[in-house]
């Protein structure tokens, strides 16, 4: 199959378990259920785009592993030209969508991140792990799998190590070894796009020691594997209809695993603790370089979406050009720094291609920042309409008593009609303070660990040594010893 279509993809969805819960209730149907039919119609549109010739060259690729062409989402990351593709599908996606198309983000990283690993793993300890992840690999190629990447876990008390944590659920881990596989339970928050997915792929939370060892897990199994329930956060399609929906989201999810079975050849770490850093190190490195084209995507459609808000409201664009322009400088900033982590990167042995960690770890900083200027320019742009709670609902407009009325008072532009200033303005709310907003602060991690990982790699001394011998400085000048 390897190319897999919008039809295909929605029957795979039909045939799955039920096991999503979203507002109290069982999802049925994913594809229609007003509650999740939303993110199903953003990961649609990747395979609508994978099999339109105009799009192809950005969503497909040739397998490094069979030749065949594929879903580039599934394949191996073996260049930095291929880690730029990367990047280019995500803003394309963004562009596309307004925000994350996750099925083919966080898994497909996943996948990379433990090639290396495992490849590392076996030559150091004798295991098998890089063979399983191998045939893995080409089965999701080959079925155009779409595949959640579980990385943060519910953690518990920030305080306490996952080995010492009252519930040991509030991580994923391993509560039993078996001869044909093992049993794993705990949580994995806030997972994008996880329920329309076909598969899960869980890494390690974090870097662990011998006494976490049981935290230091790595799998991948079917989305409706027997002992999953997955829960939707998020409230777009909550009781909204018309223009307050908007048709693609991005809905993350909580992971329950309760005693879940995972057979020997889905398993690609057990245990091995001194491997789990290694793996939180590549992801990374390699989720946080390409990041920046997330939000520059993003930024791409509020660029448009303040330009729809000037026109609707009776005004030519030019006296914002200079905004407009400030907004495209802080798409390009994370985009191009991206870029460079990519291209500052090194080929591991595997044949895998890993990102610059201090430049991937810069650019996560100021994805944890700019972004959040944009959306304020944005909505400065706008007017105070695309502000939360300043726009009447859909239904209120479309009622035949008072509907006509709002639609009276909404009307602006003699060129353009009250409904294309709401859309606007909702479109508008929804990119800079709704849901839409993708996780610029936390998404990947929290900004603050980015800047831990900055200064480790920055050395500062070295760059004491560089000012001195410019200056002519002979003395070495230190901090002044602690004072007793």
């Amino acid at each position: 199959m390897a190319l897999k279509t919008r039809e295909q993809y929605y029957a795979d969805l039909r045939a799955m378990r039920p096991n999503v819960y979203k507002s109290g209730k069982l999802i049925t149907d994913l594809v229609s259920d007003p509650l999740t039919k939303t993110l199903v119609e953003n990961q649609a549109r990747a395979y609508d785009y994978s099999n339109d010739p105009e799009f192809a060259p950005i969503m497909t690729t040739k397998s490094s592993l069979t030749g065949n062409t594929i879903h580039r989402w599934n394949s191996l990351v073996q260049s930095a030209e291929d880690l730029m593709a990367n990047a280019n599908l995500k803003r394309f996606m963004y562009r596309k969508t307004g925000t994350c198309t996750p099925g083919t983000c966080v898994g497909w990283n996943a996948l990379n991140t433990m090639w290396g690993t495992t490849y590392d793993m076996d030559k150091e300890l004798g295991t098998n792990y890089h063979e399983r992840l191998k045939k893995w690999a080409i089965y999701a190629e080959e079925n155009g799998l779409m595949v959640a990447g579980c990385l943060t876990d519910a953690k518990g008390d920030r305080s306490l190590s996952a080995g010492k944590q009252p519930d040991p659920d509030s991580n994923v881990h391993v509560k039993e070894v078996r001869p044909d596989g093992i049993i794993v339970s705990g949580v994995k928050c806030m997972i994008a796009g996880a329920a329309a997915c076909h598969e899960i792929f869980v890494l390690p939370g974090s870097g662990y020691k011998e006494a976490d060892a049981d935290f230091a897990v790595s799998f991948v199994v079917p989305r409706d594997a027997e002992g999953i329930t997955i829960v939707q956060c998020g409230a777009n399609g909550d009781g909204r209809e018309g223009w307050d929906v908007i048709e693609t989201t991005c809905q993350s999810s909580y992971i329950f695993f309760e005693d879940v079975f995972v057979p020997n050849d889905r398993v690609f770490m057990c245990r091995e603790y001194k491997y789990s850093g290694v793996a939180i190190t590549r992801f990374t490195a390699n989720y946080r370089s390409p990041i920046g084209a997330c939000v520059a995507g993003q930024g791409d459609v509020m660029i448009g979406a303040a330009m729809l808000m000037a026109r609707a409201n009776g005004l030519s664009i030019k006296p914002f050009q200079d905004k407009l322009v400030d907004m495209a400088l802080k798409n390009e900033l994370t985009y191009g720094l991206g870029l460079g982590a990519m291209l500052a990167g090194s080929k591991h042995e595997s044949g895998i291609w890993y990102a610059d960690s201090k430049l991937a770890h810069a650019n996560k900083y100021y994805v944890a920042t700019v972004p959040y200027e944009t959306k304020r320019i944005c909505q400065d742009i706008g007017g105070g309409i695309v502000e939360t709670g300043c726009l009447p609902n859909y239904k209120d407009c479309t009622d035949p008593v008072i509907g006509p009325k709002i639609m009276k008072a909404l009307k602006a532009s003699v060129n353009y009609s009250a409904e294309t200033r709401a859309r606007a303005a909702r479109l508008t709310e929804w990119l800079t303070l709704g849901a839409g907003v993708p996780g610029c602060m936390h998404g990947g991690g929290s900004p603050d660990g980015a800047r831990m990982v900055v200064r480790a790699f920055t050395p500062f001394e070295e760059y004491r040594k560089y000012a001195a011998a410019v200056a002519g400085i002979t003395e070495d000048v230190v901090d002044p010893a602690p004072k007793k």
